[in-house]
């Protein structure tokens, strides 16, 4: 179980805790079991990517506790943190591939954080692998269908590839929560489709917790299992997709859900 409690992340106060400053994400309660995909919708600026930030540690609360499976997640440091940013792997809209390297040695960056010692952090730093771990990233190729891309420079791939590298890669670390931030954002609605369902495959053949917030509502409902609404920071609807009234999306967006469909150009058909 991943616990958020009261959690709230502000800016531009004068110090972390005074009390000041705008609030990007506003006293968030949420328990979101094992193994459940989870989309995360709003508007932007509504505080969805500072929320998943922090569910990372990439962005520090101001205050509120994290939990997962009863371990304080905010109170972590040094190396239970890289631990734990091990086990919630994140992707992110940009892929933040390295575009000069080739996509094996992309992939097999998600396993760095599982060495441990002076001789493996050489053999890090000099990006030097061992058989079964090779063998293990082109696995991950093979099931998001790139294997043949292997030794392709991660610059000579489509957007849809590259996020599909980023999820390879981020496998590789072997993580129970896997959080993904507007991954479809960039990509035409072929490929948005192709990400989504590797998303949903990861959630139901491999059992992770997934955390993906989406633009598209018509995408959420289709890949989701339950749908978190976040407006002004704060959650305004948490349920399942089919309990989503039209209503409470013109509360969300602002505009009838009518009008917020022919805005968007295309969502992802589900499969």
């Amino acid at each position: 179980m991943l616990e958020l409690q009261d959690l709230t992340r502000r800016f531009g106060g004068r110090a972390a805790g005074d009390g000041g400053g705008r609030a990007a994400v506003d006293g968030v309660t949420l328990a979101i079991p094992d193994g459940q995909m989870v989309g995360i919708i709003g508007r932007s600026g509504a505080g969805k990517s500072t929320l998943l930030r922090m569910v990372n540690r990439l962005t520090e609360p101001t205050s509120g506790r994290i939990l997962h499976h009863g371990t304080d997640v905010t109170t972590l440091r040094g190396r239970a943190l890289r631990d734990w940013r091990t086990r919630c792997a994140m992707i992110f809209q940009g892929f933040n591939l390295i575009q000069r390297l080739d996509v094996l040695t992309n992939v097999l960056v998600g396993r760095l954080n599982h060495r441990h010692g002076a001789l493996a952090a050489l053999n890090s730093l000099l990006l030097r692998f061992t058989p079964e771990e090779r063998a293990m990233a082109l696995d991950a190729l093979d099931r998001f269908d790139l294997a043949e891309q292997a030794l392709q420079r991660a610059d000579t791939l489509s957007g849809g590839q590259q996020q599909r590298v980023a999820i390879a890669r981020a496998m590789l670390q072997e993580p129970r929560i896997l959080l993904a931030d507007e991954p479809i954002a960039s990509l035409d609605p072929r490929n948005a489709r192709v990400v989504m369902e590797a998303l949903r495959d990861v959630n139901r053949r491999d059992g992770l917790t997934v955390l993906v917030n989406l633009h598209h509502l018509d995408t959420a409902r289709r890949y989701c299992d339950r749908i978190i609404a976040m407006a002004a920071g704060r959650v305004v609807f948490d349920g399942p997709p089919s309990v989503l009234t039209g209503g409470e999306v013109e509360a969300i967006y602002g505009v009838p859900e009518e009008a917020l469909e022919a805005e968007t150009p295309h969502a992802p058909a589900a499969a």
